[in-house]
């Protein structure tokens, strides 16, 4: 590879490190005035309103998109367009999470008023406490830096940072004091990759479950386990041994027909024919409900080494079952 004459490494090594010290600088700032900006998002019966011009702007589209996807409804407003008429979105329960390195930025300091007026609640983000934003606000939150990653001390590089930082540390202790929840999380993720690893067994299982009762001859448990479902090309290997109810009893694995056959070869006793389910099945099978995560179910299966587990609901009723190969399909690990 040719290499290009004139990169200085060094800085941007210094531009890390300067970014990484203005993170770290926030860690000891963090003090009541963080807590009741959590309170204040926590009573929040609107929406979140996060605001900013130019670079600041964009990590407010960033800090929006993360409070909105752990269950803080949010979204971004442009303050230049908020005073030309989309301010009217704004409603008295909503809060306001505004940005500004400096706290005098034009356009957000026109929006105070209109804030003011419909008494919703405003947390400033800026690197000034003396600042016309941060005095208007309910809390201001510091977050400046000593200096930008710039080489001439201007471009918003670590002062960025540390704001999107800051708006993490609150997203985050948001959703925790919610009480954050692998379930919720997947109902807002049905998508991509993340949306796969969130899957429910309910959008995988088949409800077609084979079954037999417990007195069912070793003719009818091979039939069943060999039987297709709709969808599916091979038989899971097993069948569900059901009674009253169609509650589970047990189930009979092709490992379990195995393992009794030579039992009864060896034994030299009873023929395994004259057997009925019950006294092949195992009672305590693992079992999993509808609500399991995807990724849970694949690694109990492979903990286990099982290729198919039932899914049951109350009082162990078969809902289903879910195959290993139906999981392996869908790209989860």
């Amino acid at each position: 590879m040719t290499r290009i004459s004139g990169i200085d490494l060094a800085l941007a090594r210094k531009v890390l490190q300067t970014e990484a010290e203005a993170v770290l600088a926030l860690v000891d700032r963090l003090d009541e005035r963080f807590e009741d900006a959590i309170r204040i998002l926590l009573d929040c019966r609107g929406r979140v309103i996060v605001t900013g011009m130019g670079k600041s702007g964009i990590i407010c589209r960033k800090i929006a998109a993360t409070l909105t996807s752990t269950g803080t409804p949010a979204f971004f407003l442009h303050p230049a367009e908020a005073i030309h008429g989309d301010l009217g979105v704004l409603r008295p329960d909503d809060v306001v999470i505004a940005l500004s390195n400096s706290g005098e930025t034009e356009e957000l300091l026109r929006l105070l008023e209109t804030i003011k007026r419909l008494g919703a609640r405003m947390i400033a983000l800026t690197g000034s406490d003396t600042s016309t934003l941060a005095q208007a606000a309910d809390v201001a939150l510091d977050c400046r830096v000593s200096e930008e990653a710039c080489p001439i001390n201007l471009v918003p590089t670590a002062s960025t940072t540390a704001a999107l930082a800051l708006g993490d540390a609150l997203a985050m202790t948001v959703f925790q004091a919610k009480g954050a929840k692998h379930d919720d999380f997947a109902t807002i993720h049905p998508g991509g990759t993340l949306g796969k690893r969130l899957m429910r067994v309910e959008q995988l299982m088949h409800v077609d479950a084979p079954t037999v009762g417990r007195d069912a001859p070793l003719r009818d448990v091979m039939q069943s386990m060999s039987r297709t479902v709709p969808g599916r090309l091979r038989s899971f290997g097993m069948t569900c041994v059901v009674e009253s109810g169609n509650r589970l009893a047990g189930i009979v694995t092709d490992g379990d027909l195995r393992r009794y056959m030579i039992a009864a070869q060896q034994s030299g006793g009873q023929s395994l024919f004259d057997k009925v389910a019950e006294h092949i099945m195992t009672t305590s099978p693992v079992t999993v409900s509808r609500s399991t995560l995807a990724v849970e179910a694949l690694r109990l299966m492979e903990e286990r080494k099982i290729t198919s587990v039932v899914v049951v609901g109350d009082s162990r009723l078969v809902e289903g079952v879910l195959s290993l190969h139906d999981l392996w399909r869908t790209q989860l690990f």
